[in-house]
């Protein structure tokens, strides 16, 4: 039968008109958005104290109720279908949750799921996890310590999705899970990434942070560890910001080892953000633009022996010098940028590793608390019973002799309550009692769990009323954590100064300039035919060059700051200015710290001779300039001299090898430092020795007295000072000569010298 055409009109189908009504779009974001917002936030993706999410809790708490901790392995679909009862998600999400916690997934350090099958693998792109009905699944031993008190109050108990099962809010884990295995999440407008650390290191620096708050568990756990190994290239500073902020980025390094007779470079460890897959694309994206030319051919030669990618090389390839060009190229060298997002008390925050450890402390004291005093009230309940039994026990006659004339079933409990004065409780208990545990055997021992309960409660009520002693419980723990699951770091640290980069060779050239720097910071650079048709150079009214120096276009500029700072730079870095600009800005082109200001300019291209440092306390330090050389391209070198106390004098000074003062040998050379109450000192530089260490202090050069300070240290040759002689010192330190009238000698022109 056709069916019969409609009009699609609002009055044929009695849709009354509505009217229209406005909404500011933020409302209605707010209204209908931002409940969503809060339930991925809260109820999904960040982890919270335990170290898990909603989804892994409730998986794992599944598992246990099953008994999977100390029974045999069940298939992973019985597992999924069990979960369901906590989590509506479907099955295959639930499926992949497990696969990831699973030990042949190998995605975290210490897994949870013991499992056998196919479960894929973290650094695999390509290799797929098999259905769940192929697969089989059961706690890891560890997970003994992460239910460990479930059962005694430890945490609070929830009603699922449905009201029908209880499920734990957090599980009791008895060490900081949540810094042992990493964890990832995304919600909406913020992030989680927590990277994993060693558990013996991680309950060792909980150990000392209970002990002293004030540890440096940075002198404990170094650095995080990752399942795939690797090599941390380590910056400790770098690592101590996020030790304290809980965001940073971490750099890692594949493992290789060459295989010289087959001249096969064979990578065994990538870096945990990476997959094998990625890398291999890479090397051949770069492999067919020309930056990798030495490599012939690469290949995946994963097997159940582990992790393999082989990267043949052509013949006389540098090895080293290829792997540095991988390091750059490719995610053979990749970071991991720390959010340390945790859930506490429901609400975000981003901690350091100091502060998440701080607050599972004060939480696990909370759960310590608890299952102490659900056994104390146990403990209670059962000493209540006993001393009713003890009341019976006095006079057993009395008690058959009353249930014995009472003629009610219902009367036998309040007439021992009558008999004996003992409550209700107690009575229904000894009315229990079988009669053949009415004789002396059964007696002494309830008499003595009666005498051991008090003893017990006495203990529970000692431990609740000191602190200490709770801590002592989550020590013990902790120390048993080690024992049964601790084992050797798989991530290797390498310190970054000790390692090489490659830097992609760029044609630069290289010719003669004049570098000039302001008492401002204000930097010149000017070719010499420039200077040469230039008037005057143009500088701010109360500024003024002060070192003016040729060069190379090639060389190195070293800026020496007041803050102890040397920012490192390249000739080539700064185009050339006009003589009628001011220069660069130095605070902006380096990105100087706030209140840094540069003292001191150096211009080197082999890094050879000593540099001479004077501070305002009189002492002075002279050291190797080659201890600011580094292998990698460093733009910042922080601690790189003493900055206890200003720095008032640099001098470069170069041995007769190195081309200059080639009349004079460096020990020989005298020089000249004053003071703020016009006094001076000559002194041969042997008096001064050479340290190996750019931090050192130095030595006492000009006594500190009556507030007096150093204020320059120049050569002698280039002072002008007449009768040197009389202000030399033949030790140091010394108090210095007045300077007298004719110190110096005169700069005016004499008729004698005009002729």
């Amino acid at each position: 039968m056709a069916r019969k055409k409609t009009d699609d009109k609002k009055t044929d189908l009695n849709i009354p008109d509505m009217p229209a009504v406005e909404q500011r779009i933020t409302d209605t974001l707010e209204t209908n958005y931002m409940p969503y917002a809060m339930s991925v936030i809260v109820s999904r993706a960040i982890p919270e104290i335990d170290g898990f999410k909603p989804s892994h809790r409730k998986l794992l708490y599944t598992m246990y109720k099953m008994g999977l901790i100390n029974g045999r392995r069940t298939k992973s679909s019985n597992v999924v279908g069990q979960t369901m009862k906590l989590n509506p998600h479907g099955d295959m999400a639930i499926y992949e949750t497990m696969v990831r916690l699973a030990r042949d997934h190998e995605a975290l350090l210490h897994p949870f799921v013991d499992s056998k099958g196919n479960f894929g693998k973290h650094y695999s792109r390509d290799t797929q996890f098999a259905a769940p009905r192929y697969t089989e699944v059961k706690l890891e031993r560890i997970c003994e310590e992460l239910f460990d008190g479930i059962d005694r109050n430890a945490v609070d108990m929830i009603d699922n999705y449905d009201g029908t099962m209880k499920e734990p809010s957090l599980l009791p884990a008895t060490f900081p899970s949540v810094l042992v295995n990493s964890n990832q999440g995304i919600a909406v407008g913020m992030a989680s990434n927590i990277c994993s650390f060693n558990l013996t290191e991680v309950c060792n620096a909980t150990i000392a942070l209970i002990k002293n708050p004030e540890s440096d568990i940075l002198e404990i756990m170094p650095a995080p560890d990752f399942i795939g190994g690797g090599n941390i290239v380590y910056n400790k500073d770098q690592m101590r910001q996020i030790y304290e902020t809980g965001k940073g980025s971490i750099s890692i390094r594949s493992t290789y080892n060459v295989d010289t007779k087959n001249n096969i470079i064979e990578v065994t460890q990538i870096p945990y953000s990476t997959s094998i897959e990625l890398i291999i694309d890479k090397i051949i994206e770069n492999v067919k633009n020309g930056k990798l030319k030495e490599v012939s051919d690469v290949r995946d030669e994963t097997d159940k022996n582990g992790l393999k990618l082989a990267i043949e090389c052509k013949r006389g390839t540098d090895h080293e010098a290829l792997m540095s060009k991988l390091f750059r190229y490719t995610p053979l060298e990749d970071s991991f940028s720390c959010n340390f997002n945790l859930l506490i008390n429901g609400s975000p925050k981003v901690l350091g590793v100091n502060s998440i450890l701080n607050e599972w402390i004060t939480w696990r004291r909370g759960c310590v608390v608890r299952e102490l005093e659900f056994d104390l009230e146990k403990k209670l309940n059962r000493l209540h019973l006993l001393e009713g039994l003890a009341a019976i026990l006095l006079d057993i006659d009395k008690a058959i002799e009353i249930i014995r004339n009472t003629e009610l079933e219902e009367d036998v409990v309040p007439n021992l309550i009558k008999g004996f004065g003992i409550d209700e409780i107690q009575a229904e208990y000894v009315a229990e009692i079988k009669l053949r545990n009415i004789n002396k055997q059964y007696i002494l021992k309830r008499l003595e769990d009666k005498n051991k309960l008090v003893e017990d409660i006495a203990d529970i009520r000692d431990i609740l009323s000191k602190p200490k002693r709770v801590d002592t419980l989550i020590i013990d723990k902790l120390k048993n954590v080690i024992k049964k699951f601790g084992k050797e770091r798989t991530s290797k640290l390498i310190e970054q100064e000790g390692i090489s980069s490659y830097e992609p060779a760029i044609e630069i050239a290289d010719y003669r300039v004049r570098v000039m720097l302001s008492r401002h910071g204000y930097l010149k650079k000017h070719t010499l035919v420039s200077l040469r048709s230039a008037g005057e150079l143009k500088v701010k009214d109360d500024d003024e060059i002060f070192i003016d120096t040729e060069c190379g276009n090639k060389s190195e500029i070293l800026f020496f700051t007041n803050l102890g700072n040397v920012y490192k730079c390249k000739t080539y870095d700064f185009v050339e200015t006009k003589p009628s600009d001011y220069g660069y800005y130095l605070t902006n082109e380096l990105n100087l710290e706030e209140n840094e200001q540069v003292l001191h300019m150096e211009i080197t291209t082999d890094y050879k001779g000593n540099l001479l440092i004077g501070f305002k306390n009189g002492k002075v330090a002279l050291f190797p300039l080659s201890v600011y050389e580094t292998k990698q391209n460093r733009k910042k070198l922080v601690n790189a001299f003493s900055s206890l106390s200003e720095a008032v004098a640099f001098k470069l000074l170069k041995s007769e090898e190195d081309g200059e003062n080639e009349d004079q040998k460096p020990l020989d050379l005298d020089l000249v430092a004053k003071s703020n109450l016009n006094k001076a000192i000559v002194f041969k530089l042997s008096l001064i020795p050479v340290k190996s260490t750019r931090t050192t202090q130095g030595v006492q050069l000009l006594i500190s007295k009556k507030g007096s300070e150093m204020t320059t240290i120049e050569l002698l040759s280039e002072s002008g000072l007449n009768e040197p002689e009389y202000y030399r010192v033949r030790r140091i330190p010394a108090t210095g000569y007045y300077l007298k009238e004719d110190a110096y000698e005169s700069k005016q022109l004499t008729i004698e010298g005009l002729e």
